[in-house]
């Protein structure tokens, strides 16, 4: 894993992921490298969300789908891109079907 971390900063946005959907990003738990995983989905909540702050980050979502065929626990994954570097992010998983195990990370 390459030991850079993520964009710099602590703080990321919708826009640090909205290019890369389509793209496929390393996926570790731990010790174990459990694959690629493609970023499926990064989206805004919707309009009608609860007004934020002024100074905090615009919430959004992003899916993952990793290509396995069984379950694993919500927790904080490791994950690389070579254009982000590695990002460490709670992922919870929200459906397991033929494509595999889709996972969430909200952000708000």
């Amino acid at each position: 894993m390459n030991e850079t971390p993520a964009v710099g900063r602590s703080i990321l946005s919708l826009a640090d992921f909205s290019s890369l959907e389509g793209r496929k990003f390393n996926l570790r738990l731990g010790p174990s490298t459990l694959g690629e995983a493609e970023l499926v989905s990064a989206t805004k909540p919707p309009a009608d969300f609860a007004a934020r702050p002024i100074g905090i980050r615009e919430p959004f979502s992003l899916i993952f789908c990793l290509p396995v065929k069984s379950p694993l626990p919500q927790g904080i994954y490791a994950l690389e891109h070579p254009a982000l570097g590695w990002l460490e992010i709670f992922l919870v998983p929200v459906a397991l079907d033929a494509r595999g195990l889709s996972l969430q990370a909200v952000f708000n």
